[in-house]
């Protein structure tokens, strides 16, 4: 017989409390129920951090008699086990398709563990050359924050790429739409609909209580395009890429917001105004204090818009 020697046990004690210590600090995923056979995980709104796996960001479900659809597949192989997992307990279909809906790393960062269970992976062609970009960014800013949650994980880029502004999938018998107009926040973003059910998994085309994050690869012209191909299908149920599930009534307030941001700076300079004279101006005053100023100021909204239009 084998007896621990007291290293042994330090070793075994120090793996249990590292365990358990995971264990605690993982984020719960739980998919809720948003219509029939169609799951939603509503993600942490706050920054990527260690305790939430950087899946600050909503994950959709689809159940099909065939397999299950997974819309974004999380920031890590480690996370996307964890999806898995919470997969299982609404569901015994194993995921057979990924769809990411961007280029953001809690969109496609976990493809690596699906790809083993032999998943398919698609993905609009334009998130492409922005996930190839941007892509060790995303390994490089996630590492110190996720540590040792970030192990296995790869750059795993889909396995068909998407080329229509409108693509008709038939998954197990599911309609499904994956809808694209050049993106915003990204160039990949990509809208999920599901016209059998009426619900639509946003992306990044809609946040929540506040507007997108900019980068140097945001639109706000292709945003604001993106936004009307999500009205025209007058959704039941939305998804957005971030925060709580909404309605209709909190879309039209996003999409006033979202083209009156764009349309009053457009005005100003048009006015030959500068970009000094149309922040002093104040024209998103009307929105700040709902959509602006947790993660992006009024200011650098306006001279963002200013520089795009």
């Amino acid at each position: 017989m084998h007896i621990p020697t007291i290293r042994h046990k330090h070793l075994l004690i120090a793996g249990l409390a590292a365990t358990l210590a995971w264990s605690a600090q993982a984020v719960e995923i739980v998919f809720k129920p948003v219509a029939p056979d169609v799951y939603a995980y509503v993600g942490d709104t706050e920054g990527r951090t260690f305790e939430n796996e950087a899946i600050n960001a909503n994950i959709g479900l689809v159940v099909t008699p065939a397999g299950a659809l997974l819309i974004d597949s999380g920031a890590s192989f480690q996370g996307a086990k964890q999806i898995a997992e919470a997969a299982k307990k609404v569901t015994a279909q194993p995921i057979r398709w990924i769809i990411n809906t961007g280029g953001q790393d809690h969109r496609w960062l976990g493809n690596g563990y699906f790809k083993a269970q032999g998943a398919e992976i698609m993905a609009h062609a334009d998130a492409e050359a922005d996930m190839k970009a941007r892509g060790p960014e995303h390994l490089k800013a996630n590492a110190p924050v996720l540590k040792e949650k970030m192990d296995g994980t790869e750059l795993v880029l889909p396995t068909r790429w998407l080329k229509d502004a409108n693509t008709k999938l038939e998954l197990g018998g599911t309609n499904i739409e994956v809808v694209h107009r050049k993106g915003g926040h990204t160039p990949g973003d990509s809208m999920v609909w599901l016209p059998q059910s009426g619900v639509v998994f946003t992306g990044d085309v809609v946040y929540v209580d506040r507007i997108l994050g900019l980068h140097p690869v945001s639109k706000t012209k292709t945003w604001v395009e993106s936004f009307e191909a999500l009205e025209a299908l007058n959704p039941k149920v939305v998804v957005p890429g971030h925060g709580p599930l909404s309605n209709r009534a909190e879309l039209v307030a996003y999409g006033e917001m979202l083209r009156g941001f764009r349309a009053r700076v457009a005005e100003l300079k048009q006015q030959g105004k500068s970009l000094d004279q149309i922040i002093a101006a104040k024209p998103t005053a009307k929105y700040d204090a709902i959509w602006a100023g947790q993660f992006i100021s009024p200011e650098l909204l306006i001279g963002f818009i200013y520089k795009t239009l």
